[in-house]
């Protein structure tokens, strides 16, 4: 079930990189470039700290093939996406419920420590937008006043609080992901942010 996860959250972040360079006008070269990098950018990073190399796409071409299959339906389904930032939107968001379950079940394989797997969940789900919006001259997402990186820790935590009474895998999946997607919607619905630090804190 993880490993299909897996692969539907990569597919995901593909389109939702894809509708991200379509934005831009980027030629359909460098519209791939920035699905490919914003579906595997976070669990590069990811497998790279914890030393598993070559990390998994090069180990396991049904990512790439994904990320292809990604991209050839945004490019068929564009014109009938009336609204391109709602569909980033959802697309976006369940990239970041998948990726950062297995950012954390990266990190318990391993034996570290949760605090440590809330980190790499976290990484994995978020710094493949990082990159995307850096390629796309944004600020990323993460570093404004919308409420993104916090809900991977949020979903982390209710992880762990989960596995902790000891309910089932599944389960477990099926809840954490939820609870981070419904967070996301909830917060772009109904604007809820962060606080920012003013000019004036700063100085």
């Amino acid at each position: 079930m993880l490993y299909l996860l897996d692969i539907i959250g990569t597919m995901a972040f593909a389109i939702s990189g894809v509708l991200t360079a379509f934005h831009k006008k980027l030629d359909p070269f460098g519209v791939f470039i920035i699905a490919f990098v914003t579906a595997v950018g976070g669990g590069t990073l990811r497998d790279v700290l914890i030393g598993r190399t070559p990390v998994g796409w090069m180990q396991d071409l049904n990512y790439v093939y994904a990320i292809i299959i990604g991209f050839v339906l945004a490019l068929i389904f564009r014109k009938k996406l009336d609204k391109l930032r709602k569909s980033l939107l959802l697309f976006d968001t369940i990239g970041l419920g998948v990726f950062t379950l297995i950012g954390l079940e990266k990190g318990i394989a391993i034996d570290l420590h949760p605090i440590i797997c809330i980190a790499l969940g976290t990484m994995t789900a978020c710094f493949g937008g990082v990159i995307r919006d850096i390629l796309c001259n944004e600020i990323p997402v993460i570093f404004r006043r919308e409420i993104y990186a916090t809900i991977c820790i949020i979903g982390g935590i209710v992880f762990f609080a989960l596995e902790y009474f000891e309910v089932s895998n599944d389960l477990i999946y099926l809840i954490t992901s939820l609870v981070i997607i419904s967070i996301r919607l909830f917060a772009v619905k109904f604007k809820w942010y962060l606080p920012t630090i003013g000019k004036n804190v700063i100085s």
